[in-house]
């Protein structure tokens, strides 16, 4: 990164002398924007942020009032939340993903808060995010900015202030020297904390006309500033930064480029803006983390049903339990009455004492196996903790003082289920790590057995999937009829295979991988992601990024289910076109070489 470089954000009042501020102190330093409703400190927080963008450098905003997605207008950002009008609904399981998002792939996040209706959850989902990014700008390094909206919110100056301000505050101190920087903004300077406020190293004070206010104006500032700081027009705010030596200076900041989506709702006919939207691969992988988590949690509602109705049942036989028992009382004393002669024969009532008698050891002993089932069931929660993947990041332990997301739980689940659990989890970091075939490192455990076990079948249809691969490459049609010929027939045809394969070379997929998706499509199709990777070895990240590139060139399309399906029109266009054909017969030779 440019040492030198700069954001050009405005010009001196008095003699209109542009202004600029420093791209290396503005990612990785502390920063401070504050002013009343109006003043326009929301509008100086998003030119800084269009200049980031305009330069190359993503950013990370906590939006508590969703008016940053105008953003959007003119940048490719990533817009989560709880909305509909969000790009995608996230939750603190996100956070993880969001950060690597981020910082390992360099897409700015929009992440609006505004529309959680639990602040408990917005605040988990804050604080988590904000720790991840911590983590791993230990190790990375990489200069990036995170702009909080509203942070009297999360760092109020009086108590209670709770883990995500502890967080945040930590970003604040130490962030910097991992190249962490944060920007709070806050219409309120005395409801901030202090400490936050002195320890920055950028601040911008609109005008503030509140006492309390312009006090702490004049505390950190000078008395003439807080004298002065009320009559400020709207953009225009008082300055001042540690890199330079002129001390406070009297900034009007430019007009933002992109729609004002904060701006108070007039009279006029709302227009909301046409919005850039980021890859769809990316939206694949956040989604996949959706899915997840539906399906962990029908699994413990399935699970708290059966819970439910095995203690239903339980009542149910220790009623009958009791009036059983009841009746064996009764035929005792019938016995009884026998023995003196009241009533029937000895031999009847014995008869009938007994079958009592058995019926009650019975629904003893079936008492007695459900209220063992019951007990396993207690030990669920134990199960899915022990099954719980560990943190990926390696940065868990490193981090103090940030709040870590609780593990779900039902009490009284059982340990079974719990095993299930476990399993699944394992199946699923499998899927993280690869296609799955390498073979466990540690000596005697339980999957060594099995690996070993099922090693010539493994490698058996591994052959085969590199047969039908090559089969599938190998065998160009050149002369097909498009009104009657198979999906298989279409895709093999000259022209398409050129287009296939070129989309395979710009995806993750090799060549066995991207034949047998595009096979499997043929054969089964539709088919979601999830099931595309039960039928394949490629992996989902593979095959979802062969899938897009295969969108590119309208060979797949997806329903509103995120099924994919081979597009019969498209490639019959392909075929029917003379053009199409004189243009990829040189292709074709040199595929062929």
């Amino acid at each position: 990164m440019d040492e030198e470089q700069r954001l050009s954000v405005g010009h001196l009042v008095d003699d209109g002398t542009p202004v600029s501020l420093p791209v290396v102190e503005i990612l990785t330093g502390r920063g401070f924007v504050t002013g009343k409703s109006g003043s326009g400190k929301s509008n100086t927080a998003s030119v800084v942020v269009e200049q980031l963008l305009d330069a190359g450098y993503p950013v990370c905003i906590i939006d508590a009032d969703g008016e940053y997605y105008g953003l959007k207008e003119e940048y490719e950002l990533l817009h989560a939340g709880a909305d509909e009008e969000c790009d995608i609904q996230v939750s603190a399981e996100h956070a993880e993903k969001i950060a690597a998002l981020a910082l390992d792939q360099n897409v700015p996040i929009i992440l609006d808060v505004s529309g959680y209706l639990d602040d408990d959850e917005a605040d988990e989902l804050i604080r988590e995010t904000a720790r991840h990014l911590f983590a791993k700008e230990k190790k990375l390094k990489k200069p990036f900015l995170l702009v909080v909206e509203e942070c009297h919110e999360y760092i109020p100056e009086g108590g209670g202030m709770g883990e995500t301000g502890k967080m945040l505050i930590k970003v604040g101190k130490r962030g910097r020297k991992h190249g962490l920087g944060i920007m709070g903004i806050s219409q309120r300077p005395a409801d901030v904390k202090k400490d936050f406020i002195t320890q920055a190293n950028w601040l911008v004070w609109h005008r503030l006309t509140w006492e309390n206010d312009t006090k702490v104006v004049s505390r950190i500032v000078g008395s003439e500033y807080g004298e002065k700081v009320p009559d400020l027009d709207s953009g225009e705010a008082f300055v001042q930064t540690d890199w330079t030596d002129g001390g406070v200076r009297r900034i009007k900041f430019n007009r933002k480029e992109t729609f004002d989506a904060g701006a108070t709702p007039g009279l006029d006919d709302f227009e909301r803006p046409e919005l850039k939207s980021v890859s769809d691969a990316l939206m694949d992988d956040l989604e996949g983390i959706t899915e997840m988590r539906e399906q962990e949690q029908d699994r413990v509602a399935e699970l708290e049903s059966r819970l439910e109705n095995r203690d239903e049942r339980i009542r149910e036989l220790e009623d009958e339990l009791e009036s059983a028992r009841n009746v064996s009382a009764a035929a005792r004393k019938m016995a009884n009455a026998l023995a003196h002669g009241e009533v029937g024969t000895p031999e009847d009532i014995q008869r009938r004492l007994r079958e009592k008698d058995e019926r009650i050891r019975e629904l003893e002993a079936k008492v007695a196996e459900l209220q063992d089932e019951q007990s396993e069931l207690g030990e669920f929660e134990a199960g899915v903790d022990e099954s719980a993947p560990a943190t990926t990041d390696g940065e868990a332990g490193e981090v103090d003082d940030a709040a870590t997301a609780d593990s779900p739980a039902v009490d009284g689940a059982a340990s079974s289920a719990g095993e299930t659990v476990g399993e699944e989890a394992e199946a699923n970091e499998t899927d993280e790590k690869g296609s799955g075939d390498e073979r466990p490192d540690e000596e005697g455990s339980s999957e060594s057995a099995v690996w070993d076990a099922e090693d010539d079948e493994v490698t058996a249809y591994l052959e085969r999937l590199r047969e039908r691969g090559h089969e599938l490459r190998d065998s160009v049609v050149t002369d097909i009829n498009p009104e009657t010929a198979s999906l298989i027939d279409l895709a093999q045809s000259e022209p398409v295979v050129v287009r296939i394969d070129s989309a395979r070379r710009e995806s993750l997929c090799n060549e066995d991988h991207s034949w047998d998706v595009v096979a499997t499509l043929a054969r089964d199709g539709p088919m979601t992601v999830h099931e595309l990777d039960e039928s394949v070895a490629a992996s989902v990240e593979q095959i979802q990024s062969l899938l897009a590139e295969l969108r590119k060139r309208s060979f797949v399309t997806r329903d509103e289910n995120r099924a994919y399906a081979l597009n019969r029109e498209a490639m019959v266009a392909v075929v029917e076109d003379p053009d199409e054909r004189i243009r990829t017969s040189e292709l074709i030779a040199q595929w062929r070489e």
